[in-house]
C-alpha cells in the first residue's frame, strides 16, 4: 500500500510503498478515507511534543494518528489509537476496535476529519471549563485560525450576547466578522493602541477569554485588564488557555490576580467523559444542520511531501485522501 512514511524526526514524511497491515486480536482494519493534517502531526514528526516517543516508537513509521476510515462491513467510523509503525496517512491502517466511533449518516469524511475535532477545542472550554451563560461577552485570543474561526462560530451558537476577535491578517479579520463577530482586533498595533484597543472593545468588561496565543498578545491583553486604582472589581474575568502560537510563557504580575478577577484555567478544565459524548453529538447535529463553516483544503496522499513544507494555510484545514 502507499502511505506518508518517517524514516526519522525531523524529517519530512516521504510517499511510498509500505507493507500492508495486519489486524491482531481485537483489532480492526480501516481503509482511510481522510486524515486530516494539523500542527500536532509536524511537532509529533520533528520530536517536539511530549508523546513524540509514544506515538512514533519506532521507525520508519507512517505518520498521523486519528482520522476518518471505513470498516470491514462499509460502515465509516473516526479512529484513532494508531501504533507506529502504522499510523492514520496510508491507504489502511488498524487500530483497536474499541477506538472506533460511529460517523452519522449523511456526514462526508473529509467533513468528518475535519471539523468536530477543531470544533471541540472551543466548544469544551466554553461550556463547560467557563460555564458560558446567555448574554455573555467573550473575547477569541487568535480568532483568525481554524479553531478561532468555530469558535466564534460556537460561542454564538451557545448564546453569547458579544463575541469579539483577534489576529493579525486583515482578510481574515475581515472573515471572523463575517462569522458572526461583533468586533474585531488588529494585534499588529503597537503595545499602547492594542491595550487600548482590548479596553474600548470590552464594552461591560469580558465574561470569557478564549487564548489560542499565550505569549506577547496575552501579556498585553492581561495588563489592560489590571486596574490601575484600588476598588472593587465586581467582575469574574474566566481566561482559558488552549494554545501557545504566539509564545509558550508570559510575565504574570501579582495583582494581575489580585486586582482584575481574573481566573485562569486549562483547556481541559472540569473536562468529563459525559461531557465529552454530549460535546460530540452537540457538534454532529450543528454539522448536519450546516450551522458551522470552515475552510476545507482537500490534498491528495501522493502530495504529502509538498503539502508538508506549506505554510500558507493559515485559518483552513488540509485534509489528506488516500
Amino acid at each position: 500500500m502507499k502511505a506518508a512514511v518517517l524514516y526519522k524526526f525531523g524529517d519530512i514524511p516521504k510517499y511510498e510503498d509500505f507493507p500492508d497491515p495486519v489486524p491482531n486480536q481485537d483489532e480492526v482494519l480501516i481503509q482511510v478515507k481522510a486524515v486530516a493534517l494539523e500542527n500536532i502531526d509536524k511537532m509529533m514528526t520533528e520530536g517536539k511534543h511530549f508523546a513524540s516517543n509514544q506515538f512514533l516508537s519506532e521507525f520508519p513509521a507512517i505518520v498521523g494518528f486519528d482520522g476518518i476510515g471505513q470498516l470491514p462491513d462499509g460502515r465509516l467510523v473516526g479512529f484513532g489509537g494508531t501504533k507506529a509503525p502504522y499510523g492514520a496517512m496510508a491507504e489502511k491502517t488498524v487500530v483497536p476496535n474499541m477506538y472506533t466511533v460511529p460517523v452519522p449518516d449523511g456526514i462526508d469524511a473529509v467533513i468528518a476529519a475535519a471539523l468536530p475535532s477543531s470544533a471541540l477545542t472551543s466548544l469544551f472550554p466554553l461550556k463547560w471549563g467557563a460555564n458560558l451563560q446567555n448574554g455573555e461577552t467573550v473575547l477569541i485570543n487568535g480568532a483568525t485560525g481554524v479553531s478561532g474561526k468555530l469558535a466564534v462560530q460556537i460561542a454564538k451558537l451557545l448564546g453569547a450576547g458579544r463575541v469579539v476577535g483577534t489576529g493579525r491578517n486583515p482578510e481574515s479579520l475581515k472573515q471572523i466578522m463575517e462569522l458572526g463577530a461583533d468586533a474585531i482586533i488588529d494585534l499588529t498595533q503597537p503595545e499602547e493602541q492594542l491595550a487600548d484597543a482590548f479596553k474600548k472593545a470590552a464594552g461591560n468588561g469580558y465574561d470569557i477569554i478564549l487564548d489560542f496565543l499565550w505569549g506577547y498578545p496575552t501579556e498585553v491583553l492581561i495588563k489592560a485588564l489590571t486596574p490601575k486604582e484600588l476598588g472593587f472589581t465586581g467582575k469574574r474575568v474566566r481566561l482559558v488557555q488552549i494554545g501557545e502560537k504566539a509564545g509558550s510563557a508570559i510575565a504574570l504580575s501579582a495583582d494581575a490576580l489580585r486586582t482584575s478577577g481574573l481566573e485562569i484555567l486549562g483547556g481541559s478544565a472540569r473536562l468529563t467523559p459525559d461531557a465529552i459524548t454530549e460535546g460530540t453529538n452537540q457538534v454532529w447535529e450543528w454539522v448536519k444542520a450546516n450551522k458551522l463553516k470552515m475552510d476545507i483544503e482537500k490534498v491528495p496522499l501522493k502530495d504529502i511531501e509538498s503539502v508538508w513544507q506549506r505554510s500558507d494555510f493559515q485559518g483552513k484545514r488540509i485534509v489528506v485522501i488516500p
